[in-house]
Order: C-alpha cells, then sequence, then structure tokens
C-alpha cells in the first residue's frame, strides 16, 4: 500500500508469457493494451500499489502537468478522448492520477499488472531467446519479450550533501510526496532545488509554511502558466483544430533545427510585440517564438533578456530578482518551466532566498541546514532535487544481455540505445521512450504512443514470420548514437549543464540523451518498412 506495507497479491497469471511489461505508467498501460489485443500472453510489473508511474509517485504541492491537458492525453481512443472531460488548462496531479485509473479501469488492464511488485534482475537466456526476470516477491516469470515502460523521470534523486541523512526531524523529496499529503501550517520549511518540482511546490508550502526558506543553487527560467478552467470556447476550439493536430502529431516528428518559415522580425518593437503576446498567452509555448531560438544565440539572448526583464518586474528587491535571473545557460536548454506565482512569492514576508553559488551547503546537520555562513534550523526539509533522468530506472534493475553483460557495465560511459527503443547485445528487449528518442524534449504521451505501436508492429510481425530473436545491430546503433550527439551539437542544449546531460547526477557521463532532430517518427517507420534495418532478426 502507500504506506509502505506489503499486502497479499493475486497469484500471477503465469509464470512463462510472451511479454513482461515493467511499468504502469502511461507506457506501461498502453502497452499492455495493445499486447492483449494482439492476442499475446503478458505480465505486468508495478513497483507502486496503482497505475500512474510519474503521476503516482509525484504529488507534492502544486504538481502539474506543463503540456496543455487537452493535449496531454491519449489519442489511440477516440472515444476515450471525447468521454474524458479535463476541468483545468494545465492538470494538476490527483486529476492525471484519475485519468490514468480512468483508463485502466475502463480498459480492464488491472488483471494484467502485479502491483507493490519491483522487478530485481532480468537475465537473457541464449539458448532459448528468453528473458527470466526476477522480483521482489520471489516471482521468477519466464517471456519472450521484455518491454521497460519504467519512465524517464520515475528514480528521485538524493542530494548529494554531508549529512543528507541527519536531520532530526522530517524530509520529504518531491518525487516520492506521502500520499496522504503534507501540512506546513506553523513550520519553519527548508526547499532545496528550484527546478520544475520546487518552482512548482514553493508557492503552495509558502502560503502554509510560518516561514520558508529557498536554497538555490541554479536560476531556472520559468513562465506563466495562465491557468485556469477550461470552458466550452477552448472545448470547441480544440476539436475545430483536432484533425490538424493529429496530422502534426502523425508527422515526421519533431525537430530543432531551425525553421526559416518562422525567423524574427527585423525590427526590436515587432519581437518585442511577440514575446509579450506569447508571455500574456502563457505557457511552454513561449520557446516556439522563432524557430531559431534554439539554435541562434543572438536571438536566444534577446529572448533571455525578455524573461529576465520580466523578472525584476515581479520581484520587488532587485537584489532577490537578480539571484533569480538566470544567466549561465539560454533559455529552452534546461527543461523550461512552468509557474504559477512562483517569482511574486519572493515579495512575502515570510519566504527567504539563499543564493548556494555565494554561500554554500556545507552540511545538514540534525537542526537543519548550515551554509558557508550561517546555520537554518528547521521544522522540515524539502528535497526538490530532481531525478536520475531516463536512464535511472533501468540502470536500478540488474539486467543482463548476451554473454552475461550487465547494462549498467554497457552504458559506463552513457547510455546507447538505436532510436531510443533497443539496446545492442539486449535481444527481445525494448524501452519505451528512451536515451535518443524526442522522449523528454516532446510531449511524451504522443511519444509512448508512438514507441508502442512501433513494438507492436515489430512483435507482430516477428509472429507472423516465426522468428524469435530481434536486437540492435552495434553499428548501426554506434551510427544512430553518433548522429544524436551531432544533431545536439548543432544547436545551443549542450551549452547546459541539465539533466538533459545527466550533469545532476555526480559521476554521470556528460551526454546529451534525448534526440532533437526532425524527422524522427519517419525514420522509425522506414526501419521498420525495410524489415528492421539496423536490426538483427534470428
Amino acid at each position: 500500500m502507500a504506506d509502505g506495507s506489503v499486502v497479499a497479491r493475486a497469484p500471477l497469471r503465469s509464470a512463462e508469457v510472451d511479454a513482461v511489461v515493467v511499468g504502469a505508467g502511461f507506457g506501461g498501460l498502453y502497452m499492455l493494451y495493445k499486447l492483449r489485443e494482439q492476442g499475446f500472453s503478458v505480465q505486468g510489473f508495478e513497483a507502486g500499489d496503482d497505475v500512474g508511474g510519474t503521476w503516482y509517485w509525484n504529488r507534492y504541492p502544486g504538481a502539474r502537468c506543463d503540456i496543455p491537458s487537452l493535449f496531454y492525453s491519449y489519442k489511440w481512443s477516440d472515444e476515450l478522448q471525447r468521454d474524458w472531460k479535463w476541468t483545468e488548462k494545465y492538470a494538476a496531479q490527483p486529476e492525471i492520477h484519475a485519468y490514468a485509473r480512468h483508463v485502466a479501469d475502463r480498459f480492464d488492464l488491472r488483471p494484467m499488472i502485479a502491483f507493490e511488485t519491483r522487478v530485481l534482475s532480468a537475465t537473457f537466456d541464449e539458448t532459448a531467446d528468453r528473458w527470466s526476470v526476477v522480483t521482489d516477491r520471489g516471482d521468477e516469470v519466464s517471456c519472450r519479450w521484455l518491454i521497460m515502460a519504467t519512465g524517464c523521470l520515475s528514480t528521485p534523486r538524493a542530494p548529494a550533501i554531508p549529512g543528507v541523512n541527519s536531520f532530526a526531524v522530517t524530509t520529504y523529496h518531491t518525487g516520492a510526496w506521502p500520499h496522504e499529503g503534507v501540512d506546513f501550517t506553523g513550520q519553519r520549511v527548508g526547499v532545496i532545488g528550484t527546478g520544475s518540482s520546487g518552482i512548482q511546490s514553493i508557492p503552495i508550502i509558502a502560503e502554509q509554511a510560518k516561514r520558508v526558506t529557498v536554497f538555490q543553487r541554479t536560476a531556472n527560467f520559468s513562465v506563466p502558466a495562465r491557468n485556469g478552467p477550461l470552458t466550452e470556447r477552448d472545448l470547441a476550439l480544440f476539436w475545430k483544430g483536432y484533425d490538424d493536430y493529429m496530422a502534426l502529431v502523425k508527422g515526421p516528428g519533431m525537430g530543432f533545427g531551425g525553421n526559416p518559415a518562422n525567423a524574427p522580425p527585423e525590427t526590436p518593437e515587432a519581437r518585442q510585440a511577440r514575446y509579450e503576446e506569447l508571455w500574456a498567452l502563457g505557457g511552454a509555448g513561449f520557446l516556439a517564438v522563432w524557430g531559431n531560438l534554439l539554435t541562434s544565440l543572438e536571438v536566444n539572448d534577446e529572448a533571455a533578456t525578455f524573461v529576465r526583464a520580466k523578472i525584476a518586474e515581479m520581484v520587488k528587491d532587485p537584489a532577490v530578482a537578480e539571484i533569480l535571473a538566470p544567466r549561465d545557460h539560454p533559455i529552452g536548454t534546461k527543461r523550461i518551466c512552468v509557474d504559477t506565482g512562483y517569482y511574486e512569492t519572493f515579495n512575502r514576508p515570510n519566504v527567504e532566498l539563499v543564493n548556494l553559488r555565494a554561500t554554500p551547503i556545507e552540511e545538514i546537520t540534525p537542526a537543519g541546514v548550515r551554509t558557508s555562513i550561517a546555520a537554518y534550523p528547521f521544522d522540515a526539509l524539502v528535497f526538490a532535487t530532481g531525478f536520475d533522468a531516463m536512464t535511472g530506472a533501468l540502470r536500478a534493475i540488474d539486467i543482463r544481455g548476451v554473454g552475461g553483460v550487465e547494462l549498467r557495465d554497457a552504458w559506463a560511459a552513457g547510455p546507447r540505445a538505436y532510436l531510443g527503443l533497443a539496446i545492442a547485445g539486449f535481444p527481445n528487449m525494448f524501452v519505451i521512450t528512451g536515451p535518443g528518442s524526442p522522449s523528454v524534449l516532446s510531449n511524451m504521451i504522443n511519444s509512448i504512443e508512438q514507441h508502442v505501436e512501433w513494438i507492436i508492429r515489430c512483435l507482430g510481425e516477428m509472429r507472423e514470420t516465426g522468428r524469435s530473436r530481434i536486437e540492435a545491430d552495434e553499428a548501426a546503433q554506434d551510427a544512430w548514437v553518433a548522429h544524436v550527439a551531432a544533431v545536439a551539437d548543432k544547436t545551443l542544449f549542450p551549452r547546459a549543464a541539465s539533466w538533459y546531460m545527466g550533469a545532476n547526477i555526480p559521476g554521470k557521463p556528460r551526454v546529451f540523451m534525448p534526440y532533437i532532430g526532425a524527422g524522427y517518427r519517419r525514420k522509425c517507420d522506414e526501419v521498420a518498412a525495410a524489415g528492421y534495418e539496423g536490426f538483427v532478426v534470428a
């Protein structure tokens, strides 16, 4: 259950199945649905006691999606899309989790999932072309196909601070928030981290707490959400443009190579007017202001200057505003945040900002936090320190492929995958939205659907042709990894020490993990149409 106790669980459906799916977030749920639809026997595993993945675990105050709700939903069922009614422009965690639960119940997916069951290891048997999957419940399941739907942001990152376990009162991590919620009324609260979860939670915590001290190492760009209830007009406009939107979703895919058709106007006045228009509209669409925003430093600098000026307008204390204004990375090269009242929160008399670049944390003590110049006593500490993104959940499992090679060793110099879908040396294993795919730089729901549909097509064709083994060819994988890096190097993304690069994890290799080139969906389709070019099929 959510309190950590272990409860009785229904027996597994079988010790031998066609496929095992690890994870019951949006990727896992759709994969289970498609496998059952195509007549494959399947067993799902989920560490939590309910579906939802990221939206099951991330229950911190203010948690909500940064993609508009109407777009952050499955498109594979037109009936589901039309029947489910989102209430806000940007849905909050409880509503998104309710949606995941609704999908699981509506399509009767729960019986395929063993909840409160963590996969410990997966070992490939080269003689049988099958995986042996072992769980913390003592299960051992044999499967032909192993599908990792473990998510890109599902492994919370513990802060690497001396004394992190010495705090004598209560600590919380935004990525593993208590399901019963937390009441900070009357408390002195320290918040370490100002990424997305910090930016969303700090305004809510500040409304409750007696005092909030925010420890910021890196200032991040954030734009206003302009959130509000969805109206009938919003719904009508969405459905009016739905066919065009779906054509875009099913098109070749995203890319940050620059769009000459969306070049900035020549006059500063016209550019400023467009910035103001998008700022008033709200949302991360601000990054789409110009087609070359993420390839031209000059263009990017102007947009960043505009946002810094807005921060100076919103924050009354100029010294605090300057600390909050990002100057160490181009705007958009770290995941841009979408907030409600974040910067204005620092005008509250009960909120203090500590600049860790000037006065770093030296240790966490039983009483609170000690920096290089002061000690801060707290009743509660909140770690908004993010995730071991994209690879953390996979590396947490002991996965052994051909010759007993561990995935951790294969990825010692950074993650390597072909199309972000498959890994050389690990046959019959697929990764949903893995490194080397658009994943976290896209609308995740759209990318999940594309990967699931590609995988189910592959498995169906393998079954039809009587073949039992497929794996990425190492040369094709090397070429794809090099291409992913080359495309990234043409943009401003590598200029930021971001979690896209693994820079938030000490010792993690610096590799830009998502794919940001154009034509990704088309490339995947071409690979399949060419008999799975770049794969070795047996």
